[in-house]
């Protein structure tokens, strides 16, 4: 059987050069697997890109990162995703000696990656328009291209700092906190802007964006009082972690449990977000409440802590409408409230008292942070004995066999006890689903509970 044409080849490499990571891996295992002559070619094609990818990850290992955009949002310097092939292809044609010395990963190795880098720096000001093609992102091209030869000058040193990433945002000593200064240093010596390129380059391989403070505050002895660092090149990272707890509130607020269920999720991470950063912030930094990073922060705080507030009340209230009382007489004009059991159990506002209590059991951390972990405490308190005298009313109703749809009525116990869950009050919850099960069991039947909503 013939092999692969050119044309077939060429089609394939563009796919290859597609490809996710993970997904290469995949197919590479795949292709090993089948018979076949153009099954061989294909795997051998595949087993290539994997060690070219390998190799490209290793020499642009300082820049990689900025090669996608931030998963938290958080402005940051980064490039499109379609230039790093080019860059790479660009920089290590011009040194294919070299290439196999990667694959020792040697003492050598580094130096390597190094003198790809500049080769790579070189491509992007010879031949930019292979690089960045003027039709990609054609808006910040020129300054993405300046951006991008210069972090590459820095690459050499930026790789000699990323081991100690994890040293310097515990508690460095004086040696490594001397070896972070002098990394800044040596970059500002290369470029004018070179301690906040490499501080970008940091910056990237931070998962948690406001960690970048604790190696910014390590950079200099002044770098912890605002008025040194709003002064400074550095004062941008505190920007826009500043505007992205601006961005979180505003959405937070926008948060309506009658309409908006599906983003409950959203707005506890953003809460947790913010209640670190700004934790992180008063750690870090001396803020003068009368400047202008103080009163956002100030701001931020008065308006989450508002809406924290104001999610504890409508957890309160959805409570009362997702298991409803009603009253009902005793005797004479005597009446007392009783659980409501022919209310629905599935519908908005059954949503919504699950994803309110849900948010009420989440905000441990953040409601401690902004001053509303004692009124959460008590709503969780109060809602404990609720919901478990609300399911012990209940199961005595149809224990009792006054309910007119058991099935409706356990199904209603078992909501009560998934509201417990979600507020945290385990032992309550198992409670309760004891008693149900047993109610369940002593009419004869399969126990409803188990299939509630």
């Amino acid at each position: 059987m013939s092999g692969l044409s050119v044309a077939h080849r060429v089609a394939l490499a563009a796919l290859i050069e597609q490809a996710s990571d993970s997904t290469l891996t995949k197919l590479s295992s795949a292709a090993v697997a089948l018979p076949g002559a153009r099954a061989q070619e294909l795997a051998d094609m595949l087993a290539e890109e994997v060690l070219d990818r390998r190799r490209r990850r290793l020499v642009l290992a300082p820049l990689l990162p900025m090669f996608r955009p931030r998963p938290d949002g958080i402005e940051a310097m980064t490039f499109p995703p379609t230039v790093l092939p080019r860059l790479w292809k660009a920089g290590s044609s011009r040194e294919p000696d070299l290439l196999c010395r990667l694959d020792d990963e040697d003492a050598s190795a580094p130096a390597v990656a190094d003198r790809i880098c500049v080769a790579a720096a070189a491509a992007v000001r010879d031949r930019p328009d292979m690089i960045w093609p003027s039709g990609i992102e054609p808006q910040r091209r020129e300054q993405g291209l300046a951006d991008l030869a210069a972090c590459l000058d820095l690459a050499h040193l930026a790789r000699r700092g990323l081991p100690s990433i994890e040293i310097w945002l515990k508690r460095p000593d004086g040696d490594q906190i001397a070896e972070l200064r002098l990394l800044i240093k040596d970059c500002a010596e290369i470029h004018v802007d070179g301690a906040q390129r490499v501080l970008e380059m940091l910056f990237s391989h931070l998962d948690d964006a406001v960690l970048i403070l604790r190696i910014i505050t390590q950079s200099s002895c002044s770098s912890g009082r605002e008025g040194f660092l709003s002064a400074s090149e550095l004062s941008g990272f505190v920007e826009r972690l500043i505007a992205g707890v601006a961005a979180r509130v505003t959405r937070i607020g926008s948060f309506r449990a009658g309409s908006d269920l599906a983003n409950v999720d959203v707005v506890i991470e953003d809460l947790t977000w913010c209640a670190n950063v700004l934790n992180e912030l008063d750690v870090t930094l001396t803020l003068n409440p009368l400047s202008v990073w103080g009163k956002s922060v100030r701001d931020a705080r008065v308006s989450i802590a508002g809406q924290l507030s104001a999610f504890l009340r409508a957890a309160d209230r959805a409570v009362d409408k997702a298991l409803p009382l009603e009253r009902v007489q005793i005797a004479g004009r005597m009446t007392r409230k009783s659980p409501q059991l022919t209310a629905p159990i599935q519908g908005e506002t059954v949503q919504a008292v699950r994803h309110l209590l849900k948010l009420v059991g989440a905000v441990r951390g953040p409601a401690s942070i902004f001053g509303a972990e004692s009124d959460r405490k008590k709503l969780v308190e109060s809602l404990t004995d609720r919901l478990s005298d609300y399911a012990d009313q209940a199961l005595t109703i149809v224990n009792d066999g006054e309910a007119d749809d058991e099935v409706n009525a356990l199904r209603l116990v078992e909501l009560s006890a998934r509201c417990l869950d979600l507020i945290d009050a385990r032992d309550a919850a198992r409670t309760v689903r004891r008693r149900a099960a047993v109610a369940g069991a002593g009419k004869g039947g399969s126990n409803p509970s188990s299939r509630a909503a």
